[in-house]
């Protein structure tokens, strides 16, 4: 536990829902705006992220979802729901932090996924 207490703390989370960013402020100085889209399709949920290595599964159509509210859990974590009815991922504040800190190596490996699928991801207009 004494690594996780050790772990940067969001000092904000802000939702702006026209451009569909969450906008988190860490203790440590870091802030990171996360697309709504790379929040849904990387959930920490069992449903995207199975229930071990390599169980994960690909999520696909997620480019025009937006969170519809922000849950504190504890003082740990908050849990986001989707206006596509997602709601079961639990964001820690590690988990954020990696979501943040990672974003451009994850979401390269997102969009390398989609294309090894067979998915075009739609463009937004």
């Amino acid at each position: 536990m004494t690594r996780h207490d050790a772990s940067p703390r969001p000092t904000s989370i802000r939702l702006h829902q026209k451009s569909r960013l969450l906008e988190v402020v860490f203790d440590d100085g870091s802030h990171f705006e996360l697309p709504c889209e790379y929040l849904r399709v990387y959930s920490p949920s069992a449903e995207v992220q199975g229930h071990g290595p390599g169980q994960e599964t690909l999520q696909v159509g997620k480019e025009d979802v937006n969170i519809t509210a922000i849950e504190p859990v504890g003082s740990y974590a908050v849990r986001l729901a989707f206006d596509d009815g997602h709601d079961t991922g639990l964001y820690s504040w590690p988990v954020l932090y990696r979501l943040g800190s990672q974003k451009d190596r994850l979401w390269r490996a997102y969009l390398d996924q989609l294309a090894a699928a067979g998915h075009q991801r739609k463009e937004e207009s």
